[in-house]
């Protein structure tokens, strides 16, 4: 029987944690896997430790920890031949082994990562950005550059060969690591022979925008353990040259030049609608394009505000959530 160890990092997921363990659960049954189940709490405050021993999971209290160093000491405990990540507020398919197992077995990947979907109840900004990465046709795997780390799954030797994830980087810690494992000749897979379930979805519009000025934190840190690179820096620099043509057509108006600023202004919305339709024209859904069209424009403001206050050593830490 083959052994699979989950490691599952946490800080306050109460709501989620039981959902997320019982589907892992059900996965390794249905491989018929030996199963163990590692929650890595981050000093929650509710009574997520509680319930998730109570579904089995040994659970490591760690707090003050950044989430790579999270995930990091859940490996090191795990003892089996195959290693997973995945968020506590993930909800895995049932047949999310079997079908990642069938193609590790075809040899068509090292490292594999199952595409998400949020629930029906999710707000239209929740679900828009998630499907956003969803591709219309199904039972379709593709190679990839990174995976996000919300759910991974890969041989134990590809974890211990890359040394884990960085234990320094407050966000951004799966692309870093998974750039990584590209580097070293770990073949990425994304998948969408199943789709998994994000529960912890937004739940408000303040805590969308709030998540994303987080996440756009990650870039000069990338930069920083990458070095300098064209794919690091498009996207950083794109937001920075819509922040510049907003204050232009700004400056337009304010010095009495309303044709040039309607110009400058409706530039700035170009990169966002360019985003939007490249993400969107697979699914045909003129609602979602427009959707995606003002979050990149929101997202790209954020970044400008992220690279920003990175640059000024912005040190504000953030629970390491699962």
């Amino acid at each position: 029987m083959s052994q699979i160890s989950i490691v599952i990092p946490m800080y306050n997921e109460a709501r989620h944690i039981g959902r997320t363990l019982l589907a892992a659960r059900k996965a390794a049954n249905a491989a018929d896997m030996d199963c163990e189940l590692i929650v890595v709490d981050n000093g929650s405050t509710d009574d997520g430790p509680q319930i998730a021993r109570a579904f089995g999971a040994r659970v490591l209290v760690l707090p003050g920890l950044l989430i790579g160093a999270l995930r990091n000491r859940g490996a090191a405990i795990a003892s089996h031949e195959w290693l997973a990540f995945i968020d506590a507020d993930i909800e895995m398919p049932e047949d999310w082994l079997l079908a990642l197992f069938a193609l590790e077995r075809e040899a068509l990947g090292d490292v594999f990562g199952l595409d998400l979907h949020t629930p029906a109840a999710a707000p239209w900004y929740a679900s828009a950005w998630q499907r956003r990465n969803l591709r219309p046709s199904r039972n379709v795997s593709r190679s990839v550059q990174w995976l996000p780390s919300a759910n991974l799954l890969m041989r134990r030797r590809w974890f211990d060969e890359v040394g884990g994830f960085n234990e320094s980087l407050r966000t951004g810690e799966d692309k870093e690591y998974t750039l990584r494992l590209h580097k070293h000749g770990a073949r990425l897979l994304s998948v969408n022979r199943s789709i998994a379930l994000h529960w912890g979805y937004e739940m408000t519009w303040r805590e969308w925008v709030g998540k994303e000025l987080w996440r756009q934190g990650s870039h000069l840190q990338l930069l920083r353990t990458h070095g300098m690179s064209l794919r690091l820096l498009r996207f950083p620099l794109l937001s920075v040259l819509v922040w510049l043509l907003d204050a232009l057509a700004i400056l337009a108006l304010l010095t009495g030049y309303a044709h040039q600023a309607l110009m400058l202004l409706m530039l700035g919305l170009l990169p966002s609608l360019l985003l939007s339709v490249r993400q969107s024209i697979r699914q045909h859904n003129v609602s979602l394009t427009l959707q995606l069209w003002g979050l990149h424009w929101v997202r790209l403001h954020l970044a400008s505000a992220a690279l920003v206050l990175g640059l000024c050593h912005w040190n504000a830490r953030r629970p390491a959530r699962g």
